[in-house]
């Protein structure tokens, strides 16, 4: 099939000479090509990564998130891998920089708070938290912790100053990481429904969580979500990274853009 590219937030297709919309044009795939993509980037070992396999994905070296379709295969009602691999879905990680500046200058002005981010999917919510982390990193000495399920946070930046656990659900993340590395910030990505309890008690042993979940607007905020953050930053589904609007702990709107 031809492979679709996303890019600027609108979706094209890749020719061997860039983006067209062309689709005569397009670079067509196969399964042997998404074999070895697969196999590439699990570094010719699918056991290796057998666990991220159960969740649908892989993470390859540089943070590239590559979601995967196909066919699960379950054991006594849970996922052990996936099989006859049909498509991919590779999220290419990039920096820009200041792309969280305002939401730092106008939710920090008196100290580090609770945040969640919200947007639909591909809008631009790993990207801010990265840099949000990266300012955190360099304009203060506050112990922060990446939890990282995903690897694709603390991708970027190698010499981050901050401790980064990597690959591991929220409940363990959130445990272990509270009681052996001390944090004072947390930051992490794609909340569910059941990763709030985590979050709970890290707000109140006193740990800011800083995280993002997929909620479109305010109206979308349910519970147990609700209560948890000082701050919600929604972002506009119609332009990647641009923000609709941050709202306080009572979803009163605080900051217009």
């Amino acid at each position: 099939m031809p492979v679709l590219v996303n890019y600027g937030g609108n979706y094209s297709y890749l020719s061997e000479f860039g983006v067209t919309e062309k689709k005569g044009d397009a670079i067509r795939i196969d399964e042997k090509e998404i074999e070895e993509i697969v196999y590439r980037a699990g570094k010719f070992s699918v056991y290796s990564v057998e666990d991220q396999l159960k969740r649908g994905f892989l993470t390859a070296e540089y943070g590239e998130r590559i979601g995967i379709a196909g066919e699960w295969v379950f054991q006594n009602g849970s996922p052990i891998t996936l099989r006859n691999i049909s498509s991919l879905c590779i999220r290419v990680p990039h920096e820009i920089q200041d792309c969280g500046e305002e939401i730092y200058d106008c939710c920090f002005k008196d100290g580090i708070v609770n945040i969640l981010i919200c947007s639909s999917p591909g809008i631009g919510k790993t990207t801010i938290l990265r840099d949000i982390a990266k300012k955190i990193s360099e304009n203060t000495r506050l112990n922060l912790l990446i939890c990282d399920e995903r690897g694709e946070i603390s991708s970027l930046y190698e010499n981050g100053n901050w401790d980064a656990l990597l690959f591991a659900d929220k409940q363990t993340a959130f445990t272990s990481g509270i009681r052996a590395l001390r944090p004072d910030v947390l930051v992490t990505d794609e909340l569910s429904l059941e990763d709030c309890k985590a979050v709970e008690k890290a707000v109140r042993s006193g740990v800011k969580v800083i995280a993002s979940a997929h909620f479109i607007n305010e109206k979308a905020i349910q519970s147990p979500f609700l209560g948890l953050f000082d701050y919600y930053v929604f972002l506009d589904r119609r332009e990647i990274g641009r923000i609709n609007g941050i709202y306080d702990a009572h979803l009163k709107k605080v900051c217009l853009t």
